[in-house]
């Protein structure tokens, strides 16, 4: 269950860095910050991200089918 949370985050993730780099909109912070990526909320959903992308990283090996 925790490595699908992790994917999905992790998809959200990498589309809102595309929206950055393509459109320069980020969309976690104008969803949740109104556009300012240093307020509170989007940073805990960026710090969240994050941990994903580690909990990813160490589990690869686990989730082969």
């Amino acid at each position: 269950m925790m490595n699908k949370i992790g994917w999905w985050l992790l998809v959200i993730g990498g589309l809102n860095w595309g929206l950055v780099g393509f459109a320069k909109w980020d969309l976690v912070a104008n969803l949740l910050g109104a556009g300012d990526p240093t307020a509170t909320l989007p940073r805990v959903i960026y710090a969240i991200v994050g941990l994903a992308a580690v909990w990813t990283l160490f589990t690869m090996g686990s989730m082969k089918k």
